[in-house]
């Protein structure tokens, strides 16, 4: 493994350890709303500004960009786009389906990237010159696609407005005719394709920092996903889908044009 990947690797393996300490105490946590269902705690804010602080250390010179407002200004052209806690309503909830995401976007796309989910004792990496793998060990093949037994993950931010996530669910149900599952955390969305769970994945108005950890290491499994990082950037909620070329060609029957944002 590369020397970047131990340094992001550390810094995640601490990160874990300060965000299940609130998870061990979540029934006293203090919890704040950003909007309707979309949640934040001191779990989030101290979690993203002790990686915030590490990669400055790590990478000076780099920028970062993160959920719970971390923005700095980099000089290398390299910017790293933090998520402290994806499936921040499924922490609060005791559910261990959440995860630590950090992901590397250099030359106008995402470039490498490392996901921490310390509950459930995983860490996924890859991307240039690491391959994907989970605690350290190289990830299978995905297996080959079977219309069959298909099955996508959904998203839905809180902000889309309950006509359009209903249309993509009942797209998904009768035009792709296909399972859908719904775990609350893009982070574990992209887990699930990495480990054969599902398919593919469709998310509408996705931030970029909820994906970036994970979508390096799914494309050396070989899945794509829709969005144009050129056009979209990392400040657009992004209405994509991603998975396999088989069910990516499916994704786009509901998803519409490709997206670089729109939300």
């Amino acid at each position: 493994m590369t020397e970047q990947y131990q340094k992001v690797k550390s810094i995640a393996v601490e990160a874990g350890k300060i965000a299940l300490r609130h998870f061990e105490g979540v029934s006293t946590l203090n919890v704040e709303s950003k909007g309707h269902l979309d949640l934040v705690t001191a779990a989030d804010r101290e979690v993203e500004a002790f990686i915030s602080e590490e990669l400055a250390k790590a990478f000076p010179g780099d920028g970062i960009f993160g959920e719970e407002g971390a923005a700095v200004e980099g000089t290398t052209g390299r910017t790293w786009v933090v998520d402290p806690i994806d499936g921040t309503f499924n922490f609060v909830r005791g559910s261990r389906d959440w995860g630590i995401s950090i992901g590397l976007f250099e030359n106008g796309a995402p470039s490498f990237g490392l996901v921490n989910a310390p509950a459930r004792g995983e860490i996924f990496a890859g991307g240039a010159g690491v391959p994907a793998s989970l605690n350290d060990k190289p990830l299978p093949a995905l297996r080959p696609f079977e219309q069959n037994y298909a099955a996508v993950s959904v998203g839905i931010h809180p902000d889309i407005p309950n006509d359009e996530g209903l249309r993509l669910l009942s797209g998904v149900v009768n035009d792709l005719k296909v399972a859908y599952r719904i775990t609350g955390s893009s982070v574990v969305s992209l887990i699930d394709i990495a480990t054969g769970a599902v398919d593919g994945y469709i998310g509408l108005g996705i931030p970029s920092w909820d994906i970036l950890g994970m979508l390096p290491c799914l494309k050396e499994l070989g899945v794509s996903t829709t969005v144009n990082w050129e056009a979209a950037g990392l400040d657009t909620k992004l209405d994509f889908a991603c998975g396999r070329p088989e069910m990516l060609a499916l994704s786009r029957r509901v998803l519409g044009a490709p997206a670089v944002g729109g939300h």
